[in-house]
């Protein structure tokens, strides 16, 4: 009776330690994408122009995500060496770090040509940091789940997500709306950067207190981890690290458009081919749209233990696909209840394809390159999907001047990502010490 208390304590110290942390990175991650399409490009990259200026900031967000892949393989080649633990106490300190240090970069009106470059080189950091740190998340929370709720618990450090989108998309709605937009722009963006060090404080308290994964200490006992990881997992599992990218592109595009491009475009002047709504209530529907992201995503991650993930993912791709297109017609409105609709509807299948991703990967990778084949596949399906999704919409709309074209190009990620993920068989919760996946084609 005591070691089932002892579990399930320990169980829901993993599942708090992988939410708060990955909430966190993901807190420092998206004040990044909200400050891209608000503030970054008249601060740091004015000499550009207006509208080039913007591409650039947007440029900007999506060149960290080419150093992910470079974060995954160390974190992932350590973590399957030294274990999940240590890497994700690591990552968050590296991340909330570079965050913290943005909120007192000085200016390009202050000392020139070298604030953009030390805002690329600290965005390059938190690119490293977030490599490392979703691999480390849902291995701990999925190799901890008990029998049957894999899904579930893998769903945790997917929340982390929306959770992060939530708390900064919120933080940045206090203070448009407490601030003038002098004061805004003059030092109040800071303020969502240097929060940042309260939040990584907390975070590292939290995660401290959690256990080594089993599944890696079992591999300890039985000295059977691989001396060189990452060699192994490109000899045997190349094929399931491509594929783990293709299923993630779609999803990670969107998100992106829902966590930094929607708000730019709606709070744009007319003049420059936005939508002129006030700032602090879409950045106030933009957070209340998240909570819907939020739901769904642990919802996928429940729906994934009864129907299977490869199901899952397949309804929330479907979904997603359909609403590309109309979406935009929806938001075109300029009423700020139809563009809430718009957003919140686009978190269903957004949700839905997201919530199994951590079950699904885990179970497609042996125990002794989980680590890294999750990581490295998580990361370049980044690059390929949300990198630069918003900076491709802004070029898009600027070409055809329709906004609607920008779902084209979503409709046409999701239909590869649904495609890549029905190649897949998972064998839906099956031991996590063997390789458990089966290829089709």
């Amino acid at each position: 009776m005591t070691e089932t208390v002892d579990a399930t304590r320990e169980q829901r110290r993993v599942l708090a330690g992988t939410v708060v942390g990955t909430s966190i990175e993901w807190y420092d991650f998206f004040i990044y994408a909200q400050a891209a399409g608000i503030v970054l490009a008249p601060l740091f990259f004015a000499p550009a122009g207006e509208t080039f200026g913007q591409i650039v900031a947007w440029a900007s967000l999506g060149i960290s995500f080419l150093f992910r892949p470079l974060g995954a393989i160390v974190a992932g080649h350590l973590g399957d060496r030294l274990g999940r633990k240590q890497m994700l106490v690591l990552t968050l300190v590296l991340m909330g770090l570079a965050t913290a240090l943005i909120g007192v970069l000085p200016t390009y009106a202050q000392i020139g040509i070298a604030a953009p470059l030390l805002l690329v080189l600290l965005r390059i950091l938190q690119g490293f940091s977030a490599g490392g740190e979703w691999g480390g998340a849902a291995l701990m929370s999925v190799e901890h789940a008990p029998k049957g709720k894999r899904g579930f618990f893998g769903a945790y450090p997917q929340i982390g997500v929306p959770i992060g989108m939530i708390i900064a998309t919120a933080t940045m709605w206090v203070l448009t709306t407490s601030l003038t937009e002098e004061q805004f722009l003059s030092w109040g963006w800071r303020v969502p950067f240097l929060f940042s060090i309260v939040l990584i404080f907390v975070g590292y308290l939290i995660r401290r207190a959690v256990e080594e994964s089993p599944v890696f200490a079992e591999l300890q006992e039985r000295k059977s981890e691989s001396s060189a990881p990452l060699k192994t997992l490109f000899k045997r599992n190349s094929k399931e690290v491509i594929l783990a990218a293709l299923i993630f592109i779609a999803n990670n595009a969107a998100g992106y458009l829902l966590i930094a491009f929607f708000s730019a475009y709606a709070t744009r002047p007319v003049e420059e081919g936005g939508l002129g709504l006030e700032r602090p209530p879409v950045l106030l529907a933009t957070t209340l749209a998240a909570f819907g992201w939020l739901f769904f995503t642990l919802y996928g991650g429940i729906l994934s233990d009864r129907i299977g993930r490869v199901r899952t993912f397949q309804i929330g791709y479907v979904l997603l696909g359909l609403w590309a297109v109309p979406m935009w017609f929806l938001i075109d409105t300029g009423n700020i209840y139809l563009y809430f609709v718009a957003l919140f509807l686009m978190t269903v299948g957004l949700g839905l394809s997201y919530g199994p991703q951590a079950a699904l990967y885990s179970e497609m990778f042996p125990a002794d390159i989980r680590y890294s084949g999750v990581s490295i596949g998580y990361a370049i399906g980044a690059i390929l999907g949300g990198a630069f999704a918003p900076m491709i919409a802004e070029l898009v709309f600027k070409s055809t001047g329709q906004s609607w074209t920008i779902g084209l190009y979503i409709l046409g990620i999701t239909i590869i990502s649904l495609i890549a993920v029905s190649m897949v068989k998972s064998k839906d919760n099956a031991p996590l010490n063997t390789t458990t996946i089966d290829i089709h084609g």
